[in-house]
């Protein structure tokens, strides 16, 4: 018998009757984000199969030579850049995935968007409200698609219980409380890194933390209309990154709480803080309507606890334990056989398929993806929260 072998190149037909088309990717950022988002462009297209496109990694862009280089090498770009407009000007690069630091959210983007490429960019969209805002007008502008990686839009429980609440299983709602708790800080002597900057992180913990929470809040209920704060920051100064011997001052809150008011009548709850030992990634979630409950955990993201306060019959009324891997739930026709468990890196996957098949076949980002208005509103609502904690009142948000 004679041993057959074939070969295929990235751009051609995989066995589903059609030409499948690459996106040449320019990641700029080469850290955690960078490696979250590389991660999810190179298990997309085998997981999600067949892909709507090939992610091409055609370039990854650093402002340190050496450590760009390295991350070329690792993650497997074709090339690298120190200068991000050089990147974004590459032909070779027809989509933007934007992890730097909150301060280089908007003019990368911006300049990306006006050349009619596709942008994704990490939360949250801007250091600012007025970058915000420059940067939803311009993506209203640009022909090319845009998303904020707002991930845990993207967890199966989550979009379940978005599902729960869209059907009115939990009927009105009237409570959404939401914390998201960190520990990473703790130490005095743990150095000023740039999201401890005001002019590079544009806010600690609210934008941080906060601001995924603030999304799952639209997200799963609804608009935000007002809010109530108060802000902390507990350790002041810190050893300067670059020169420990020094101390700086820290310009960004270390944790937030806010009491907030929902178009419609809900009440919400938000809390978020970078100094609660223990906790290493503590989100939780908790929706009271008028006729259940529904609460997520992100440390044990698989699972959703609901709680149907009619159902039948009554004897098993209370809190149903649901472990979200069956093939009927959201994602997970992608996956593994039931019971088999994915992570929070499998989120970025899911957004990356989100964002791609959008971007392909033409189809809104909205409502399960974060758009650049999304952004922007969530900014508002951190702008609100700061102006409350400053004054004392009770804040509206301005949009």
């Amino acid at each position: 018998m004679s041993e057959k072998v074939g070969f295929v190149s990235m751009g051609e037909s995989r066995g589903t009757g059609e030409n499948v088309p690459e996106i040449g990717v320019g990641m700029l950022g080469y850290a955690f984000m960078g490696k979250a988002h590389t991660n999810a462009y190179k298990k997309y297209p085998y997981i999600f199969w067949p892909p709507v496109a090939f992610p091409r990694l055609a370039a990854i862009f650093g402002r340190t030579e050496n450590a760009v280089k390295e991350a070329m090498v690792r993650y497997g770009y074709k090339k690298y850049y120190t200068d991000w407009k050089s990147m974004v000007d590459d032909p070779d690069v027809e989509l933007l995935d934007n992890c730097g630091p909150n301060h280089l959210h908007a003019e990368p983007s911006i300049y990306a968007l006006e050349k009619g490429k596709h942008v994704l960019c990490e939360k949250p969209l801007a250091g600012t409200l007025d970058e915000a805002k420059k940067m939803w007008e311009a993506a209203r502008n640009s022909s090319a698609r845009s998303m904020v990686c707002f991930n845990y839009r993207f967890v199966p429980a989550l979009r379940m219980a978005r599902d729960f609440i869209q059907e009115g299983k939990l009927g009105d709602i009237y409570h959404f409380r939401a914390s998201y708790l960190q520990e990473w800080i703790m130490d005095p002597e743990f150095p000023a890194v740039w999201r401890l900057h005001k002019d590079a992180a544009g806010s600690g913990a609210l934008g941080d933390l906060g601001a995924h929470i603030i999304d799952l809040g639209r997200f799963l209920v609804g608009e935000i209309e007002s809010v109530s704060s108060l802000m902390r920051t507990f350790i002041k100064e810190r050893p300067a990154a670059d020169d420990p011997s020094k101390k700086v001052p820290v310009t960004v809150d270390d944790a937030f709480v806010a009491v907030a008011e929902f178009v419609g009548g809900t009440i919400g709850t938000l809390e978020a803080s970078r100094y609660c030992a223990g906790r290493k990634n503590k989100q939780t979630i908790e929706i009271n309507g008028s006729k259940g409950t529904i609460r997520f955990d992100l440390e044990d993201m698989n699972r959703l606890e609901v709680y149907l306060k009619d159902e039948e019959p009554q004897i098993l009324q209370g809190f149903h334990n649901v472990l979200v891997t069956e093939s009927f739930h959201p994602y997970w026709d992608r996956w593994w056989p039931h019971g088999h468990i994915i992570g929070w890196e499998h989120t970025f996957v899911h957004a990356v398929s989100h964002f791609l098949e959008s971007i392909v076949k033409e189809t809104d980002i909205e409502p399960y993806g974060a758009t650049f208005e999304d952004g922007y509103r969530c900014a508002a609502i951190c702008e609100a929260i700061y102006r409350s904690a400053e004054s004392g009142r009770r804040e509206p948000v301005k949009f």
